[in-house]
């Protein structure tokens, strides 16, 4: 009986460890005493994206408050807050950093994601992003109205998109759409959102489709031999 409490007692600390079940927390390290059977501790390694630094344009100004960030550039303006788990900070000599603010699971998953966000804020704002789409078919086309995207992709009425402020959208050769900008993940909904009225299948190709995407196509179903 004894050993059976200890057996559910040690699965139950291990299952909290893997689990974040203490304090509300994923725990990053666990010692050899908590989990009596398990061999070695385990640590969470720091991210190898996250410990990289930002380099900040001369044409790009930072504004940081607390946890909140403020990024200004030529091309727009974007400001982000970020979880407790991460913090960022402007260095001396110009350059950003995201650290981890907390020895926790989710800290150390967090650090990597949130350094990429920023990094794109500062690229952005800068530079700028662009998607490219191509319509493959016959009759598919795209021309524009102002600020509206009409789309011709075999339906019985054409498709209209009222095109989101701080999104540009330019049509080369009726076949290709090319939106671009300073928030990237604003794009790419976007974009996302021309794919999916006619995303491509496999057969023929037919369809909208990403500049760079690989369409893995199929063979169509044999004839009856005679």
């Amino acid at each position: 009986m004894a050993s059976s409490i200890t057996s559910s007692l040690q699965t139950s600390n291990l299952r909290s460890a893997f689990l974040g079940e203490r304090n509300g927390f994923s725990v990053c390290s666990v010692s050899v005493t908590q989990v009596g059977f398990l061999k070695k501790t385990i640590e969470c390694k720091e991210s190898r994206i996250g410990k990289q630094p930002i380099e900040v344009p001369s044409n790009v100004s930072i504004k940081l408050e607390g946890q909140a960030l403020e990024v200004k550039g030529p091309l727009g303006q974007l400001s982000m807050t970020y979880p407790r788990e991460v913090l960022v900070q402007k260095e001396d000599s110009g350059f950003l950093r995201v650290k981890k603010a907390l020895e926790t699971r989710r800290a150390n998953q967090m650090h990597g994601l949130f350094r990429t966000l920023t990094d794109n804020m500062v690229v952005g704002v800068s530079k700028g992003f662009e998607k490219r789409l191509q319509l493959v078919g016959v009759g598919y086309r795209a021309t524009l109205e102002g600020r509206i995207l009409v789309l011709s992709l075999g339906f019985s009425h054409p498709v209209r998109m009222d095109i989101p402020d701080g999104i540009q959208v330019k049509v080369e050769e009726n076949t290709r759409v090319v939106v671009s900008g300073y928030d990237k993940s604003a794009i790419g909904q976007f974009a996302a959102s021309i794919r999916k009225w006619r995303p491509p299948e496999p057969y023929k190709g037919k369809g909208v489709k990403y500049a760079d995407e690989i369409i893995r196509r199929k063979e169509g179903k044999a004839g009856k031999k005679k």
